[in-house]
């Protein structure tokens, strides 16, 4: 009888434990999904926000670019912070910042208080997110449980940015674009009272001091990294404000590198780069975002300013992108993942992708949106909703507790630099083209130019995404295992 009711009380208390579990994740999602959209949502209002505040077509990339570039460059900062002081604490803290970040940017007066807010946001996202990650890794420690939680997530991180779309088209064509920075608040507010009400508390793992050098010279060298690549769609790759930032970065990573070495606490450690599936999965899932994020400014403008479309149906017309990377993520690698090797599923997606982004290489002015647009949204998101889920498990797996955060912080820092560079480095190429075609043809209109810079923009992207599938297949080595707990025992 005594053990009958210690069997049943066993098995309550573990019914509640995993419900605790899902209800945290969540809140995780939701505190992600926020700072996720805010990496696009402005994008599709973009055209309007540019009109509005009188902004240049060189500078306007920045509204999405100073977002990525703060988040991406302070993200491993954010990382050690929350193994320092507790990830529901930094958790807690970005949201509420990045609400008032967002109050701001709503209510800017010009180019110039957009773009400050936009890097406040991208500040407080970069310490909101490796909290978020770093709490999905430590609160799902069973194979089969963690392939489910990294599906969903995954699929929040991917579909969030087309959600950012249809909603920034929406309240563009029927509120203002104003609104695409305000819908924060109430889902800051939502995600906070979530956190303090549902998130155990998290105290900090490490009593070691913050590596300040490590904050300068490796957010410094990331920031000088992306505004370089950013300069260059104005001022021409040779110009001083192009080569200055790309050499101060290099200067700047390098000693970072160094003063990785030597300092006791490092922001950092490099001993975590050792292992190739982690490398590996870094280095795609970079080159997955710097492939594919172009992709939304460039559909965003060849449907509002070629074909025509109004914000909303423009915001709309991602819907498929959006759908079919969820299924791919919940439904199709979620229960792969323990049974496939990782890189069978992160090689081939980046391939599917690389095949969606050529598609977009043939488009023209009269082209329509079922016959390149359409596809190439299915085969992007298709391939992408196989490569983050499968990244995140091979470069998560077999961490200690201490590192959750800053190998947490890792992967979000190549998915936003990846972002950022991307988006700076195909609107380069895609300005250069456009300037280049109108000076050869002199009769051509500036939107047939326009669409010949996306065409070569796209073709760009395709390779890169085939070199980020060679690499994927070469340095990820992990084996699924289901049905056994992560722990440092199972390291591979």
């Amino acid at each position: 009888m005594t053990n009958a009711l210690t069997n049943t009380s066993a098995a309550k208390a573990s019914d509640q434990a995993t419900r605790s579990r899902w209800w945290a994740l969540i809140v995780i999602a939701l505190a992600q999904l926020m700072i996720v959209l805010d990496t696009t949502i402005v994008t599709v209002a973009l055209p309007s926000t540019q009109q509005s505040l009188g902004m240049s077509d060189a500078s306007r990339q920045w509204v999405v670019s100073a977002y990525t570039l703060a988040f991406g460059g302070l993200l491993l900062f954010g990382g050690r912070i929350a193994d320092l002081v507790g990830r529901k604490r930094t958790l807690l803290t970005g949201i509420l910042g990045f609400a008032l970040a967002s109050i701001v940017g709503g209510a800017a007066a010009n180019g110039g208080m957009l773009i400050g807010s936009r890097a406040a946001q991208g500040v407080f996202a970069a310490i909101l997110a490796p909290s978020t990650m770093s709490l999905l890794v430590t609160t799902f420690t069973d194979q089969r449980e963690r392939a489910k939680a990294f599906g969903i997530f995954s699929a929040v991180l991917i579909s969030g940015g087309a959600v950012g779309l249809v909603v920034g088209g929406l309240f563009t064509e029927y509120l203002n674009w104003r609104w695409c920075l305000y819908v924060n608040v109430p889902i800051a507010l939502v995600a906070a009272g979530g956190t303090v009400a549902l998130l155990p508390p998290q105290p900090g793992q490490n009593s070691g001091r913050l590596d300040v050098g490590g904050v300068i010279t490796g957010g410094g060298g990331l920031a000088a990294l992306v505004f370089g690549f950013g300069k260059a769609a104005q001022d021409g790759w040779g110009s001083a404000s192009v080569v200055g930032p790309l050499a101060s970065a290099a200067v700047l990573l390098s000693a970072f590198v160094i003063l990785q070495r030597r300092v006791r606490n490092p922001l950092l450690p490099l001993r975590l780069l050792k292992n190739g599936n982690r490398v590996g999965a870094l280095l795609a899932v970079a080159l997955n975002f710097v492939g594919t994020f172009g992709m939304f400014l460039f559909i965003t403008y060849q449907l509002q300013s070629v074909m025509h479309y109004s914000p909303a149906k423009a915001g709309v017309a991602f819907l498929p992108l959006m759908a079919m990377s969820a299924v791919t993520a919940t439904q199709i690698v979620a229960r792969l993942l323990p049974k496939v090797q990782a890189r069978l599923l992160v090689g081939p997606g980046l391939l599917v992708s690389a095949c969606g982004m050529f598609l977009l290489s043939f488009l023209t002015v009269d082209s329509s949106y079922s016959t390149y647009i359409l596809p190439a949204e299915i085969l992007v998101g298709l391939g992408s909703g196989a490569v983050m889920s499968p990244c995140m498990n091979a470069a998560t797996r077999g961490i200690d507790p201490g590192d959750a955060g800053v190998v947490s912080a890792s992967i979000s820092t190549s998915q936003q630099i990846g972002a950022a560079i991307g988006t700076a480095l195909l609107n380069t190429i895609a300005t250069g083209v456009t300037a280049t075609y109108i000076e050869h043809h002199n009769a051509t209109s500036q939107v047939e130019a326009n669409v010949q810079g996306y065409r070569e923009a796209c073709t760009w992207a395709a390779g890169i995404l085939v070199t980020a599938a060679i690499l994927a297949l070469t340095l990820i080595r992990t084996k699924p295992s289901p049905a056994i707990a992560d722990h440092p025992a199972t390291r591979q």
